[in-house]
């Protein structure tokens, strides 16, 4: 991690791959191809996200080969303990500030496996997720109150994309009722 308590591109990669194995053991194959579609179709190839080997994890102990007997012909991985662990510590981090697109992956991969953590952790985490977008919001304000005399479009995208923001906000809050 970073010193900030943030996710590096490769423990984004990590994240992927244990939350896949926390809702149930997959294929060594199923497991590498199922991690790379999700993190391709969010925010494309990426060489940095991918680069994660499913061989570092089960040298770790975060993963585990189950029984041959029961896993057929294909070797079958499995979460460990200490990869729960592991991964409700990924799931944890914070998120850097800005709009980049390893802060849409991570921001994707918080909600695919946010059910993975306990309700007072999901709920700090939706909180989170919510203070970000408000955040967002008062960045994009403060910018369209600079340029409210500008001429061109740039005060209409920065409405939309304020309004979307606070559209974030409203589901959050209202998501992190349920969780109360």
């Amino acid at each position: 991690m970073y010193t900030d308590n943030t996710l590096t591109p490769r423990e984004v990669a990590r994240l992927c791959a244990l939350g896949i194995l926390a809702d149930g053991p997959a294929s060594y194959a199923d497991l590498a191809a199922s991690a790379r579609h999700f993190v391709s179709h969010i925010i494309g190839p990426s060489l940095d996200a991918m680069g994660q080997s499913i061989e570092l994890l089960k040298y770790e102990g975060l993963v585990k080969t189950m029984d041959p007997h029961d896993a057929g012909d294909h070797e079958v991985l499995a979460i460990s303990e200490l990869g729960r662990q592991e991964l409700a510590k990924l799931l944890l981090a914070n998120i850097r500030h800005g709009a980049t697109e390893l802060n849409k992956l991570i921001i994707a991969l918080k909600f695919r496996f946010l059910h993975t953590l306990g309700r007072e952790q999901r709920g700090q985490q939706i909180d989170l997720l919510a203070d970000m977008f408000e955040n967002e919001q008062d960045r994009l304000e403060s910018l369209r109150l600079h340029h409210k005399d500008d001429v061109g479009y740039l005060r209409v995208w920065l409405d939309r994309e304020a309004a979307e923001a606070s559209d974030r906000v409203a589901w959050l809050k209202a998501l992190r009722l349920g969780e109360a």
